[in-house]
């Protein structure tokens, strides 16, 4: 993965709207939960990468500084072989001088190697840690994102835990609320009064039924006294 591309992923999931993200779920935890394995592989990810970027910007620096260290001491053997030119030549010992004068040119020489090098190798370490910045800046928005998450999950898991737990309740107090047509009091109470209607009308029926035999009865009872009637009236008896 190149730094380009880290850099890249840090910020997308650093601005990620986690809001409009789980507006727009159809089952918000399990985007929670895969938005959270996601970030997690991620920051894990970063790490590494950014841990390795930050390795070669150390060893960027250490180069540079070994050129600046280099610099300067090849400076001093500079300045140091000149003078030891400056005095063999004081003293008569023109050839020693110029030997000592070419040492000085080799070591500014490497002087200016050094220094070279270490202005070259300016640009890209400043480059550098300007891309490490980014990426713990990133990776810190990240892990606060991931910590968001797992608050929100939390949250939601209990909010829905609690909505359970309020629709069982409610149904328990709709399975007793006698008022209510549907519940199951409701129901047996339905049940009871059709167990006293029938028992009613079947008192009713045998009432009926009672009522006409004695009806029956009583009209055997005016036939007999109509039948005496005429027998008297046949044989002349009042």
């Amino acid at each position: 993965m190149t730094k380009q591309t880290i850099l890249g992923r840090v910020a997308q999931l650093a601005r990620a709207n986690l809001n409009a993200l789980l507006d727009q779920a159809e089952d918000p935890q399990k985007m929670i939960d895969q938005l959270i394995r996601d970030y997690t592989d991620n920051i894990a990810e970063a790490e590494e990468a950014v841990a390795g970027t930050i390795g070669s910007l150390r060893l960027m620096e250490q180069d540079h500084a070994e050129d600046v260290a280099a610099a300067a001491e090849w400076g001093g053997k500079a300045r140091a072989a000149s003078r030891k030119a400056d005095e063999l030549r004081t003293a008569g010992s023109a050839a020693e001088a110029d030997r000592f004068d070419n040492l000085a040119r080799i070591a500014l020489g490497r002087q200016l190697q050094s220094e070279q090098e270490a202005a070259t190798a300016a640009p890209a370490i400043a480059a550098q840690n300007e891309v490490v910045g980014k990426l713990r800046s990133g990776l810190d928005q990240m892990k606060e994102k991931l910590n968001q998450l797992q608050g929100r999950r939390d949250e939601l898991v209990a909010r829905s835990r609690s909505a359970h737990a309020q629709n069982q309740l409610l149904d328990a107090i709709k399975s007793v609320d006698v008022l209510d047509p549907t519940s199951e009091l409701g129901r047996f109470e339905d049940k009871v009064r059709r167990e006293e209607a029938r028992a009613a009308g079947r008192q009713e029926l045998a009432a009926s039924s009672l009522d006409a035999q004695f009806e029956s009865l009583d009209a055997l009872s005016d036939t007999a006294e109509i039948d005496a009637r005429l027998a008297r009236l046949k044989t002349g008896a009042a």
